[in-house]
């Protein structure tokens, strides 16, 4: 459901339970949830400590212990209030509690709204990279009230875009066209501007999911700028914000598929576009790449000890090997000839 207003309505949306659990970052807890809980017969806020520091299998742990402190059985559900970490983070809680007890989304950002939320994935963070240790868990709900995203910050509204620009990137040139247009609409909270984009986003990323929740085919095309970004998260101990490392990561990962010779020499172009537009990160510069290249290595892409790229063939339009994949195996030292392009 994506209506204004929506988030007030919630109790009206929610699946029959014995009892509900909202879990949400100290931040949201403080902005939405303790007016949830009043709302909500039968609710118990938990809250965790904001931040993607805290998505971890220690806070997993202590946010499940808390469901059996206040005795949640298998008829209760676990609303996940917040953004993507919180999407995340209670969305594995909700899979694993119980052996499995449902879930509903409600995403307060936009990068939660237009991607963690939608699809099923969840996780936690490990030391050894992202979302290594998750499961699939199809929420039974999704509520999306645009309304909320009055309360993010720019930055925050600039970390979503960098998914919306992906799915243009991967889907849908129009509508990356339409996000730099629209992008002062975007910033200025416009409620029908916003409505328009949180709808395009979760109709292409529906479109890849629907028929490969596992992410045993074209989903994976979900993943384009993610190998990098993941790496780039990793090198910055987490401080780098997931858009930024995306936007890059999509540049970087277009600059690779044109050293392959698969990818259109515009679409760098293209995307940096957008990202200036988005108010996100434009460029980068490397002095060495050796170890963005060696922390690719962790990604959960990598298959037979080759990692795997998504590539673009144009803005819009993914390209698949001869095979039919949607991914490629890219050697090392293709990538490090991509990365020359922003060496010092």
């Amino acid at each position: 459901l994506i209506e204004a207003g929506s988030l007030d309505r919630l109790p009206h949306l929610l699946p029959e339970a014995h009892s509900y659990v909202i879990i949400s970052d100290s931040n949201v807890a403080e902005i939405h949830g303790k007016h949830l809980q009043h709302l909500i017969p039968r609710s118990h806020l938990l809250s965790f400590a904001a931040g993607e520091a805290n998505k971890t299998r220690e806070m997993w742990q202590r946010l499940t212990d808390e469901m059996l402190d206040h005795h949640i059985a298998r008829d209760g559900c676990v609303i996940a209030l917040g953004g993507g970490v919180t999407c995340d983070l209670a969305g594995f809680v909700a899979a694993t509690y119980m052996r499995g007890v449902p879930v509903v989304q409600v995403p307060t950002s936009l990068l939660a709204m237009i991607d963690a939320a939608i699809g099923g994935k969840t996780g936690v963070d490990v030391p050894a990279g992202k979302n290594l240790v998750g499961a699939f868990h199809t929420p039974h709900t999704v509520v999306i009230d645009p309304l909320v995203l009055n309360t993010l910050p720019d930055d925050e509204l600039s970390n979503g875009l960098a998914e919306a620009i992906k799915h243009g990137a991967i889907a849908d040139r129009a509508y990356l066209e339409w996000i730099e247009e629209s992008a002062g609409a975007i910033f200025e909270r416009r409620v029908h501007t916003l409505e328009s984009l949180i709808r395009r986003s979760v109709e292409i990323k529906s479109q890849f999911v629907e028929g490969d929740v596992r992410e045993a085919g074209k989903r994976a095309a979900l993943n384009f700028g993610h190998t990098i970004a993941h790496a780039l998260e990793s090198l910055s101990n987490f401080e780098l914000q997931h858009g930024s490392a995306v936007g890059l990561g999509m540049m970087i990962e277009a600059e690779i598929g044109a050293v392959m010779g698969v990818t259109d020499e515009h679409a760098t172009a293209a995307i940096t576009g957008a990202l200036h537009r988005a108010r996100l990160p434009d460029s980068i510069v490397f002095d060495n790449g050796l170890p963005l290249i060696e922390a690719t290595a962790s990604d959960k892409k990598v298959r037979g000890g080759t990692v795997r790229y998504v590539l673009l063939e144009s803005i819009g339009k993914i390209a698949r090997t001869e095979r039919g994949d949607w991914t490629w195996d890219v050697p090392d030292d293709v990538v490090s000839e991509a990365l020359r392009q922003f060496s010092v």
